[in-house]
């Protein structure tokens, strides 16, 4: 034991793995008012991690050929051992990671946790935003269905509305004039490289944003910050009396990860088809265009919109607006109050755009 205690010293010593705990672990306060929706982020980096293993597994035995694509899935499904519980949990896992996202920015937004100087934790969390919903519509296309295809046609087809670009963008995003093959071929390298790189980089920087800042005091109930931001010049906001970050809030993320993964396996278990119509289990038809087309419920929102206007352009440049404001969000808003209840046209802006959010999505799903 005694040279396992030097070894350990010894290493100790030129890592400085003590300090790094003390500071980073058990020495890290958290306010202690913190509530679960907090916990959104370890959920979220929990399914990250899930969705990465369950793909890998998948990488096994699918196969990214217009041919063969469908046929794998359905081997997967049908042939490979415990097959149909690893698609599952990826295909459910990609609609509840948006869900889970969803819900993290409205947290971050209710609680005004954006606001200076947390301006770069709100963007990085934006672009996150984005990267998820790419990565969600280009592996909606991988197995070849019937309703992946055309809902990929659709959705690639909106951006012919772009003056004298739009054309371009539209073969560039397909690989030609059509979907099929080649698109297969890049959403496949979108899907399982490309995009996921990207998402570990800004993943990264939001941790360090995150880190640098310091966790923001939740608006409600006491106020026991102390070093809080003045000014432009740097000073961390830091939680004296506050509870540590290992071992007790990481038990708390722990259990808020345990009641996620309860309920995740009560959909993969008892409704494992929530997110499939009859058509994703028929093999893609080019020749043949199912009677309702319609994307994914996280885009029936753009979809609608789409349709609302008598040129696509026009609710493009809408969707941009909007979604340029939300990104812009924390320069467009430098009050420094942040409890909702006091500020009443931010609570009527904020609860009015997710009701019309909302609206949309159920207009689009029964239209």
């Amino acid at each position: 034991m005694a040279l396992f205690k030097r070894l350990i010293d010894w290493i100790d010593v030129r890592i400085g793995a003590r300090e790094i705990v003390a500071k980073e672990l058990t020495g890290y306060l958290l306010p202690r008012n913190i509530n679960a929706w907090y916990s959104m982020g370890s959920i979220l980096l929990f399914i990250f991690a899930m969705q990465v293993v369950t793909g890998i597994l998948l990488l096994i035995y699918y196969v990214p050929d217009a041919d063969k694509a469908f046929k794998s899935v359905s081997f997967i499904m049908n042939e490979v051992p415990f097959g149909w519980l690893i698609r599952t949990c990826h295909a459910i896992g990609s609609n509840m990671m948006v869900l889970v996202l969803f819900l993290h920015m409205l947290s971050v937004l209710f609680m005004n946790s954006y606001k200076s100087p947390r301006e770069f934790n709100w963007l990085t969390g934006f672009i996150l935003f984005t990267l998820v919903q790419g990565i969600s519509l280009t592996g909606y296309l991988l197995p070849w269905s019937q309703l992946s295809f055309w809902a990929t046609t659709v959705a690639t087809n909106s951006a012919n509305a772009i003056p004298v670009a739009g054309p371009y963008l539209v073969e560039f995003l397909r690989g030609s004039k059509l979907v099929g093959p080649p698109t297969l071929g890049r959403f496949f390298a979108l899907h399982v490289a490309l995009i996921p790189l990207g998402m570990a980089a800004v993943v990264g920087a939001h941790l360090f944003f995150l880190q640098r800042t310091g966790v923001s005091t939740p608006p409600f109930g006491q106020k026991e910050t102390a070093n809080q931001w003045q000014g432009d010049g740097y000073r961390y906001e830091s939680h004296p009396g506050g509870i540590p970050f290992f071992p007790n809030y990481a038990l708390e993320d722990l259990r808020s990860i345990f009641i996620y993964l309860a309920c995740f396996l009560a959909v993969v278990f008892f409704a494992p088809n929530l997110f499939f119509t009859s058509d994703s289990f028929l093999p893609a038809n080019p020749l043949q265009t199912p009677a309702h087309i319609k994307p994914e419920w996280y885009f029936l929102a753009n979809y609608q919109t789409l349709k609302i206007f008598p040129n696509e352009f026009i609710g493009l440049s809408v969707q941009g607006a909007a979604m340029t404001f939300l990104a812009l969000l924390p320069f467009i808003d430098r009050t420094r109050e942040r409890h909702p209840l006091k500020r009443p046209l931010f609570m009527i802006c904020a609860v009015g755009g997710i009701l019309l959010w909302v609206g949309l999505s159920v207009w689009g799903h029964y239209s």
